[in-house]
């Protein structure tokens, strides 16, 4: 017979002995167990809620109500924080919500804090086999951790070996109000489809199946923390400048190894990962890759450029202006091919032009007797392809005075010695 929450909770909190807690609270039945669980826990660990309003369903305001209503009535205050889900990126409005709600938490959590979430038994269940219908290998099949680092604090998940059924007793037990979001209920999605359809014929069969799948993720962690003492090291071995990756280096690791360094290389990065298809693509594309060409995978937000020897990995390069200009004095400008041009506060007496590169323009850089195009200055000065659109341009009366801060003319150098400061292009993750 599975333990009730409340005996759960109790051994759990036993190893994390005065630690001040974060309850997700979505004010569903499971979070809605876990606040009121924890709530009547003695002695009560330090503890507040935090409810997320992704602002995706109509009734999400009055959802937001209710959990101030009932995490006033257990005396556990809470905070509301309403987000903005970006849909842009192109991985789907779970991940997008989800992505959202990890930024709040992220952003609420206080130093030393966990914030702790009511995934259970079934949603690893359910996490598991979606990453096996997605080709995952160990990291992937050992499913949710139950603790990792998140913000100034930690994410705790302590449910995990619990089967959702104590949570729905403890609900019924303690008469408590939850609400029903009803994309839960939604077959277009695929873990909804799963929780619908899929598990009960599985537990109808198997009915030891819950148990069965979270033993073998257990295994599979093992695994996998096995596996990334070596492909830690290894990525060590292979980053190079501005966070970039070995091309080959990379390629020639043990196929266990390639799959969760370049996972975690991007994660890092706050890009996404790719599927098994889209790595494999990103591997025949490094052993084809030669001088002439510019291997490039891209997935939803994120692209992966192979140029020089390595690895490049920045959000998808978007469209932009190439014919823009403006006047500009030294003020921080936001760029709209990508990140900000400033001169450390300094203005500028008389306004130049920024604008973007066109045909045939070039500069003597200061010092020197050649002119040079700037198809050649960029190319002595391993500037990646993708960026040389991007570079800010300095003009003082339709002549080029500066390329960013990289190159100046005599005339620019005599510009900005006279103001007491360089211009800074910093180009950002993007590009």
């Amino acid at each position: 017979m599975s333990a009730s929450l409340t005996d759960h909770l109790a051994r759990a909190l036993d190893d994390v002995p005065g630690v001040p807690l974060l309850v997700a609270f979505s004010g569903g039945p499971d979070s809605t167990a876990l606040l009121h669980a924890l709530a009547g826990h003695m002695p009560r660990p330090p503890l507040r809620a935090l409810h997320v309003d992704h602002g995706l369903h109509a009734d999400s305001a009055t959802w937001a109500v209710h959990c101030r209503r009932l995490a006033d009535s257990l005396g556990v205050p809470i905070d509301v924080v309403r987000v903005t889900v970006d849909l842009t990126r192109g991985e789907g409005i779970e991940a997008a919500a989800r992505r959202a709600r990890r930024a709040a938490f992220a952003s609420a959590l206080k130093p030393g804090e966990h914030v702790v979430l009511a995934h259970h038994r079934d949603d690893q269940m359910e996490t598991v086999l979606l990453k096996l219908l997605r080709g995952a290998g160990p990291e992937g099949l050992a499913g949710m951790r139950a603790v990792r680092p998140l913000g100034a604090g930690m994410l705790w998940r302590p449910l995990l070996d619990l089967p959702r059924s104590a949570l729905l007793d403890h609900i019924a037990q303690n008469g408590l109000s939850t609400l029903h979001d009803p994309s839960n209920d939604d077959p277009r999605i695929a873990r909804a489809y799963l929780r619908a359809t899929v598990i009960p014929a599985l537990m109808a069969q198997w009915p030891q199946a819950g148990v069965s799948i979270a033993h073998s993720a257990r295994l599979c962690r093992e695994a996998a923390d096995g596996l990334r003492e070596g492909w830690i090291d290894a990525l060590a071995r292979l980053r190079r400048e501005e966070d970039t990756l070995d091309a080959r280096g990379w390629l020639d690791l043990r196929p266990a190894w390639r799959a969760p360094l370049l996972d975690h290389w991007l994660h890092t990065a706050g890009l996404s990962a790719p599927t098994t298809a889209q790595r494999d693509v990103l591997e025949r594309q490094i052993r084809e890759a030669s001088a002439e060409r510019l291997p490039l995978v891209g997935w939803q937000d994120t692209e992966v450029r192979v140029w020089k020897g390595r690895l490049w990995a920045m959000p998808r390069c978007q469209p932009f202006d190439e014919a823009w200009s403006v006047a500009w004095q030294g003020e921080p400008l936001a760029l709209p091919g990508g990140g900000m041009l400033t001169l450390g506060g300094v203005r500028l007496p008389e306004a130049l032009t920024v604008r973007y590169r066109r045909a045939g323009d070039r500069i003597r850089t200061a010092g020197n007797h050649i002119t040079k195009e700037l198809r050649d200055l960029f190319q002595e000065g391993a500037i990646p392809p993708w960026r040389r659109p991007r570079m800010p341009l300095l003009c003082e009366s339709g002549n080029l005075v500066a390329v960013a801060g990289r190159w100046m003319s005599d005339r620019g150098k005599a510009i900005f010695d006279e103001a007491g400061a360089y211009p800074v292009w910093q180009h950002g993750v993007s590009d």
